[in-house]
């Protein structure tokens, strides 16, 4: 999830709670506003039959009359019980079946004096008043059927509210987050458009002194200073290969005619040799280091073209028999490898050779057998090649750092060699999109398998 979203996603969570818990607090209060009012009318209620039985003289016989006359002031399904000092009934407005009441209430006015209850239904209020020197138990019960279809209304009112407001607050959130990261988008863009060949763009920056421009002010001074370092070690680097390989070239040429005399002894020519090889070395190592800070993806694929695999194999042994004549290669196109192959790959022809030079080299120099055998399988999707060899195998712990630069396993402890060799070919392979794995199946068996991404226009 991008970071404007869950910065829009906790705003939205944050406003939807806090509304919600609004929304709770108006239905509570306006639901304890319901209950007061109803009951201050059940209160109002009952004094006013408090009243009348005070001033009645016949309450027995009024009490009809007077219900009647009063009904404009009756509750909604109101049922009036009074019950004189023995807690016996002496009067109520059920008139058409049998009146039923809760003795334990009449004890507990006793207690109590005033009971409200809004639990039950209907909603009841009982009090115990003393009117004229005598008790009287008076239970009044009736439906706030209005309240309660206005507490049912803003329910509803509300909920649809919250629904209605957590969608408003969820895109406006997603829409100013959006708007307000957007100029750190555009940093992000410019900054992913900066590269080891293009250190000197500068990413433009406001006149404001918002954050975001404090960032970019900052990157720039970093590019600058990157810049700095990075062209000097570039052109240190080059500038060193290139003065090294201009005297090494001329030892090697002088070594050459001077192995060429036949007047040396054994032992002088077996150290000329040994001198040859060191040179060698030294100049495969030269060129190595040039290698690897000459090219990077941005500045290469754009030459690339297409190539077959197979003349990149037979050119690249080829280069290598010229150093080791007794070098056999074994060359298969496995059968899993579909009809219409063409083996072909898209990038550049001299790279893709040094890799299985390098390839080559290691199983002229490491092999029993002095063997390499070649196996190349092509499917729909990948070019796969594996390259194997026999001879001492590689620990899982080396595994590890095959790749890494200036690296040798155990079993090239006492064989010259830079340890650039597996760094170059990883480096290449990254450029063409593709991957190196190694692997032992077998005991004293190396297999290092390239694998080609196969990119359908």
């Amino acid at each position: 999830m991008s970071l404007k979203r869950k910065i829009a996603l906790t705003i939205s969570i944050a406003f939807s709670l806090l509304f919600g818990m609004v929304m709770a607090v108006i239905y509570l209060s306006f639901n304890d506003f319901r209950r007061d009012e109803f009951k201050e009318r059940f209160r109002q209620r009952l004094e006013f039959t408090t009243h009348f039985i005070s001033k009645s003289k016949d309450f027995e016989e009024e009490a009809p009359i007077f219900f009647n006359e009063n009904s404009d002031n009756i509750l909604l399904n109101e049922k009036i019980l009074i019950f004189n000092e023995q807690k016996e009934l002496i009067y109520s407005t059920i008139k058409d079946r049998n009146v039923t009441w809760d003795s334990a209430m009449l004890k507990e006015l006793d207690k109590k004096k005033i009971i409200y209850t809004e639990k039950t239904v209907p909603e009841i209020y009982a009090a115990l008043r003393n009117i004229n020197g005598e008790n009287y138990y008076i239970l009044t019960s009736a439906f706030d059927t209005n309240g309660k279809s206005k507490l049912g209304f803003l329910k509803y009112l509300l909920i649809a509210a919250y629904a209605m407001s957590t969608l408003l607050i969820g895109f406006f959130s997603y829409y100013f987050v959006e708007k307000f990261l957007r100029p750190l988008e555009d940093l992000n863009k410019e900054i992913s458009e900066v590269t080891a060949h293009k250190l000197t763009t500068q990413i433009p920056v406001q006149e404001s002194n918002d954050e975001v421009n404090v960032l970019a002010k900052s990157f720039n001074t970093m590019i600058v200073r990157l810049n700095d370092v990075f062209q000097s070690q570039k052109d240190f680097t080059a500038s060193a290969s290139h003065e090294i390989r201009t005297p090494i070239t001329r030892m090697a040429f002088q070594l050459e005619n001077l192995i060429k005399f036949e007047e040396h002894s054994p032992k002088t020519l077996s150290s000329l040799q040994q001198i040859q090889r060191d040179v060698y070395q030294l100049s495969d190592l030269t060129n190595s280091l040039l290698l690897l800070t000459k090219f990077d993806k941005e500045n290469i694929q754009s030459i690339y073209e297409d190539v077959r695999i197979d003349e990149v194999i037979f050119e690249a042994f080829e280069a290598v028999e010229k150093s080791y004549p007794e070098l056999k290669l074994d060359f298969l196109i496995t059968e899993e490898t579909f009809e219409n192959a063409f083996l072909t790959i898209s990038g550049i022809q001299s790279l893709l050779v040094i890799v299985f030079i390098n390839l080559f080299k290691n199983a002229a120099v490491y092999s029993d057998d002095t063997e390499v055998k070649v196996l190349i399988t092509e499917t729909n999707n990948n070019l796969s090649v594996d390259v194997i060899s026999h001879g001492a195998t590689i620990s899982e712990e080396e595994q590890t750092k095959l790749f890494e630069a200036f690296t040798r396993g155990n079993n090239a402890q006492n064989i010259a060699g830079s340890g650039l060799g597996l760094r170059i070919v990883k480096r290449i392979l990254e450029y063409h999109d593709a991957e190196i794995i190694y692997s032992s199946p077998a005991e004293y068996m190396n297999k290092f398998t390239l694998i080609f991404k196969k990119y359908f226009i």
